[in-house]
Parts: structure tokens; C-alpha cells; sequence
């Protein structure tokens, strides 16, 4: 018996030294600096064992029986999030742990450009392969904030269409509280509806309260807005561009959108403008414009008088007669123009963007306005370009 219980006691001075050295391996490596060289991104799911192979696999710790040992342990067993997680370099199983059961995962930037239509914003977001589900239903026109938005890998299209309302609807709130007093509107909505059509005019981020200021004064004045994108929303409604220039018999088509042929403001907004276009509208520039025209350079001469805006209009005639045609197109093509007219057969001379045109001119068609909807110079047309950018839009450049 003696000798037996010398033995019993033998072998378990040998397992208590054996469990000491376990836990105090355990324990070093568990709390001790991680195998992983540089930074890496892991998508984990599952259960524990999972979770433990794949950080395994991607490097990210070397013992997976240790690491769900620790998570019983500590009593994170039940606690591990799904997701996409960043990992630090030499990063421990506990900071591994602490990052799952935190559920800090990886978040992406899903940018919406400013002046989308909702339709594009959904098309935009049904192509994105970071995000789930769809959308319905489909929102309304001019109801979503434009800006980047962080959202994590598996997102639902739903949730970030419904979180851009929610912004949308917090940025027109403190646009109509900080609007300028007298303006000539009577509501947030119109507020609104005027923001998207400065959006839709201009990509320059300095001229959006000269541009509002141009539409506020018209309406004081009773004068007709005369806005060039509101035409190609009444044909095309927020399904996209026109792809092409809008011609003549456009500009005096009947739609409840066509500010040529209707009073006052479109019955609804025409894009998501941005907060930057919202606030313009707001706060709109102390001028006394009533029109303006494009410079060539992507920008826009504003004048007060009918006769000062047709001497820029002359001067930027001159300057589109030498780039009428694009390189590579049939003589007469309208294909990338955005405005075409007979040169022969002039318009009146109170519209906002456009008088006769000059004398000598070539016969034909010539572009008129800038407005590059539906061109090749359009930034919407091109789904990589962020016009949060500090660039904010592609110059126009001169035809070689």
C-alpha cells in the first residue's frame, strides 16, 4: 500500500508539474505577441473551432486549440461576432478575441456622388458586391443625403438607403433653419427642390450660391427658372442620363418639369442634391444675377443684365465654333453635345443660358451650354469617380 501510494503521489506531482507548465505555456501564448507579420484582413464565421482554423489558416495565431480554450476561459465562448476584422502585426489571442467579441469589423466606404437620382443611387448600390439584399421600395426622388457612408462588408442595400434618409432628412431640417430670411420660398420641400437644381448646374463648389442666388432672384422677379437639367428630368425622369443634347423642340416641350415652359419651381426635386447644394439654396450669394452661361473651363460668367449675358453668351460661341464637332464624328453629328439648335433659327433672348448667336458663325448645329448631361464629360457616367473629391468634376477641355 505504501508503495502504491508513493506511486499515486509520484504521478501526480508529474501531472501538477505538467498542468503548471500547460497553463504557464497557455497562458504566455495566449496573452504573448501573435504570429502575424503584417496587417491582415480576415473574414471569420461559424463556430469557435471555425473560427480558430481560419485564424490559423490566414496566420493570425498559431495554436488554435489554445485560442478556444482562452474564449472558455474567459467566457467569451458564446461571445465571437461574424464579420470582417482587421488584425493588427504580433496582434495576441486576446486582442484577436477582444476584437471578435467587440464585433469591430472592417468598415467600407460606400461614397454616393452628389446630383444621383434615387434610381441611380439604387443602381449604384445593387452593384456593389460588399452589400446584401434589395431594395423596395424604391425610394423617392431627391430623399437620400449623397456623402461616403462606412458600413461594414454584408450590409443590407436596404439599411444604407435607409440611413441616407435619415442624414437626408437632418441635413434639409438644419438647411431650412439656417435659410437666409425673405427667401421666396415657402418650405423645406421647395428648399429642396430648388437644391437639386443648383446641383444638377453646376460642379463647382464655389459657384453653388451664385447659381442659387440666379434662380432665387428669378423667382422674386416672376421670372421663368430656365434650367436645362429640369427639361432632361421631364424626359427621362431618374432613370439616367439623356445621352445626348437636348434639341430644340425639347426645350419648349409641355412637361410638369420643363422650367422653359412652366412658372416657378418643378413640382418635385430633379436629384439627392448635397449638403453643400442644400445650403446654397438656403443661403444663397447677396448678387444681383439673373443670368448665367459657361466659361469654357468647367465654370460659369454670371451677369446682371440681359445685354451683359449675351456678350458672354457671344464670347462662349466663339469659343465652342472651333469645337462644334467632336474629334471622329460625321459633320453634323450631335452625339456628345449638349445643347443643339439650328444656327439659323435663334431663340428668344430672355433665356437664362442662351442668346442668338453670333454673326459669321458657321451654319448648323452649335452647342450652346455646358451643361454636360448625357456627354462624355459627364462624372456620373463614369460609377469611379468621386465627386466628394477635392476635383470635384472633370474640366471641360478644348476639342484638339
Amino acid at each position: 500500500m505504501l508503495s502504491a501510494l508513493s506511486a499515486f503521489l509520484t504521478l501526480l506531482l508529474i501531472g501538477a508539474v505538467a498542468a503548471g507548465f500547460a497553463i504557464y505555456f497557455g497562458r504566455n501564448e495566449f496573452y504573448g505577441p501573435g504570429p502575424l507579420a503584417q496587417a491582415r484582413v480576415v473574414s471569420v464565421k461559424g463556430g469557435n473551432q471555425t473560427v480558430a482554423q481560419t485564424l490559423q489558416r490566414e496566420g493570425v495565431i498559431a495554436h488554435p486549440l489554445i485560442f478556444v480554450i482562452g474564449l472558455h476561459v474567459l467566457g467569451a465562448n458564446d461571445l465571437i461576432k461574424a464579420g470582417e476584422y482587421a488584425f493588427a502585426p504580433g496582434a495576441s489571442m486576446k486582442d484577436v478575441m477582444d476584437t471578435l467579441v467587440e464585433g469591430k469589423s472592417v468598415q467600407h466606404p460606400i461614397t454616393m456622388p452628389e446630383g444621383l437620382t434615387s434610381d441611380q443611387v439604387v443602381a449604384r448600390l445593387l452593384a456593389n458586391d460588399l452589400l446584401i439584399g434589395e431594395v423596395k421600395p424604391a425610394p423617392v426622388e431627391g430623399s437620400l443625403l449623397p456623402e461616403t457612408y462606412l458600413v461594414p462588408r454584408g450590409t443590407s442595400r436596404q439599411a444604407v438607403i435607409d440611413r441616407m434618409a435619415e442624414e437626408h432628412r437632418k441635413a434639409v431640417a438644419q438647411a431650412w433653419e439656417s435659410r437666409a430670411p425673405g427667401l421666396p420660398l415657402k418650405s423645406p420641400e421647395e428648399l429642396l427642390v430648388l437644391a437639386s437644381i443648383v446641383e444638377k448646374e453646376t460642379g463647382v463648389a464655389s459657384e453653388r450660391p451664385r447659381v442659387a442666388a440666379v434662380f432665387i432672384n428669378r423667382l422674386r422677379q416672376g421670372m421663368r427658372l430656365q434650367s436645362d437639367p429640369t427639361i432632361v428630368y421631364g424626359l427621362v425622369g431618374g432613370k439616367g442620363t439623356l445621352g445626348r443634347g437636348i434639341r430644340k423642340s425639347e426645350i419648349t416641350e409641355s412637361t410638369p418639369y420643363n422650367t422653359y415652359a412652366i412658372n416657378g419651381l418643378p413640382p418635385g426635386p430633379i436629384a439627392n442634391p448635397g449638403r453643400a447644394s442644400l445650403q446654397a439654396a438656403a443661403n444663397p450669394a447677396a448678387v444681383d444675377y439673373l443670368y448665367f452661361v459657361a466659361d469654357g473651363t468647367g465654370g460659369h460668367r454670371f451677369a446682371k443684365t440681359l445685354d451683359e449675358h449675351n456678350r458672354n453668351v457671344r464670347d462662349w460661341r466663339r469659343v465652342e465654333a472651333g469645337r462644334r464637332v467632336a474629334p471622329g464624328l460625321p459633320q453634323g453629328s450631335d452625339s456628345g453635345i449638349d445643347r443643339v439648335e439650328e444656327a439659323d433659327e435663334p431663340k428668344p433672348q430672355e433665356d437664362a443660358a442662351v442668346a442668338a448667336p453670333v454673326a459669321g458663325a458657321p451654319t448648323g448645329l452649335v452647342k450652346v451650354l455646358d451643361a454636360s448631361e448625357g456627354t462624355k464629360l459627364d462624372p456620373l457616367k463614369d460609377k469611379t469617380y468621386d465627386l466628394n473629391s477635392p476635383k470635384t468634376v472633370p474640366q471641360l477641355r478644348p476639342v484638339e
